[in-house]
């Protein structure tokens, strides 16, 4: 339990999805737990308050899910509650609203978001229905975390229905500038839904200033002060903690994992199936904020650049699938798929093939093994929250001798700039150079600045990304 919250003091976690991956068939659900830092950090702070995570199983609702989540509470220590929506309700709440507006919308996206004000209504009534789920789950002195873009309305909803439970909001993806936020016709809505939260956090300082200036511009009313990690908004009789908290990986379990015996062993077969004297790994969900076909038009770059480096460079690009019913999605993969094709039709001879394409999801074992093998790691997203892959490599870079190349829009450039080579990631000609100064850095400069990174990371993991949100949020 982090320090700041007590013995007896409850917590609820409320989130989209639920920590959980369920399969159904007939009326009998089987559920299996779901990995990632999110669920690491909170798992053991909900076991000990015997507390509840609130959030969508994933599919519509069926007969049998509510039988499996009791047998995984049972296996947790903690409560898992559904919230069940409708077919039409995640097709226009989830893949309308939150991908079609907010995703691109936050991430200052090129492409056109669709507001479609059916989507708005959707986004309310399902954000109603999980703040019902809240108002009646837990006793009535339990702290209510609320988590992303898909739920800024929770607390205000709450608020309405009499439930007057701290409460604490985190955005995992960026805030947009203001001249960008202006453009949702939900605009003050929203900021004044979020401003029901005692707390909000956001990834990084920037983030914070754009939110702030948004709130400025458009509620002129709330007043904002102090310095610092936290500041204060003033709304009438209120005061809303703003701060920025940067997320973080279990560094801990990335840097065992490497050391193991059975990865070591995969990364060696993987440096073999892979014959160049270095590889890049490239690992991404599809999503067009990940930069993937400006990051190979800078192979391309390379390549051409740097004739002299054919057959003893090559990039492994993994492209987990995300989202495949969106059809902008559908059109990204094609265009990555005809990017490949293209450069490696034109740079590839017998025995070397430049681009290593893969568009399938890894085990973390897998994924552990690939950081291990690649010695750069090529993170160039056009925007990100904070992207914890650059995070993940430098953990699980147990030689210590891999390069970092990352993007300057990502919101890991803030905490690893002292160890990685920043790049604009829209400038192609930059990243070729950048990956050509990796490929040509000595040990012990790759070591000194990878030393920097992986420090960093272990001092600030993701238990004191829960400790410093908790720190905030109960301080007077």
């Amino acid at each position: 339990m982090p320090k700041a919250i007590g013995e007896d003091q409850g917590v609820i976690v409320v989130s989209n999805r639920l920590p959980v991956s369920l399969e159904c068939d007939g009326g009998i659900c089987h559920s299996s737990p779901v990995s990632g830092g999110l669920v690491t950090a909170l798992s053991p702070v909900l076991t000990a308050s015997k507390g509840v995570w609130i959030g969508w199983a994933g599919a519509p609702d069926v007969e049998g899910v509510d039988a499996a989540l009791r047998l995984f509470s049972e296996d947790t220590g903690y409560t898992l509650r559904q919230v069940g929506l409708t077919s039409e309700q995640i097709e226009n709440f989830y893949f309308g609203f939150t991908n079609q507006i907010i995703w691109p919308l936050f991430h200052a996206s090129n492409f056109e978001c669709n507001f479609n004000p059916e989507y708005w209504r959707a986004y309310l009534d399902v954000n109603a229905l999980f703040a019902f789920r809240t108002v009646e789950s837990g006793d009535e002195d339990d702290y209510v975390w609320v988590h992303d873009y898909h739920l800024m309305h929770v607390a205000k909803y709450m608020r309405e229905a009499g439930d007057c439970r701290r409460t604490g909001f985190f955005l995992h993806i960026p805030f947009p500038s203001v001249d960008c936020f202006k453009r949702l016709p939900w605009r003050a809505e929203l900021l004044e839904a979020l401003l029901e939260y005692d707390q909000i956090g956001l990834q990084t300082l920037h983030d914070r200033r754009n939110f702030i200036r948004a709130v400025s511009a458009l509620l002129p009313h709330v007043t904002v002060s102090g310095r610092g990690q936290v500041v204060r908004a003033k709304i009438g009789s209120r005061t809303v903690k703003i701060g920025a908290f940067p997320i973080s990986i279990d560094y801990k379990k990335f840097y065992k994992t490497a050391r193991s015996a059975s990865v070591r062993k995969s990364a060696q077969q993987v440096h073999k199936a892979l014959p160049s004297s270095q590889v890049i790994l490239g690992i991404d969900r599809l999503d067009y904020t990940k930069g993937i076909p400006h990051r190979l038009r800078a192979m391309h770059q390379l390549l051409t650049d740097h004739p002299e480096i054919q057959g003893k460079l090559s990039l492994l690009q993994v492209v987990v699938p995300s989202r495949a019913a969106i059809p902008m999605y559908a059109e990204l993969k094609k265009e990555i798929e005809r990017l490949v094709g293209q450069i490696n039709g034109e740079f590839s001879v017998p025995g070397y093939v430049p681009i290593h394409y893969q568009y399938r999801n890894l085990s973390f074992d897998e994924l552990i093994a690939y950081y291990r093998a690649c010695s750069i790691a090529l993170v160039t997203p056009l925007r990100d929250g904070m992207n914890l892959v650059a995070k993940e490599y430098c953990a699980a870079n147990v030689e210590r001798t891999g390069v970092l190349v990352l993007s300057e829009f990502a919101g890991a450039a803030a905490q690893l700039r002292n160890g990685a080579i920043l790049v604009n990631p829209f400038d192609v000609e930059g990243v070729a150079a950048a990956i050509h100064q990796a490929y040509t850095m000595e040990k012990k400069m790759r070591q000194r600045r990878m030393d920097r990174m992986r420090e960093s990371i272990r001092k600030n993991d993701i238990f004191k990304w829960v400790d410093s949100f908790f720190a905030s949020a109960f301080a007077k």
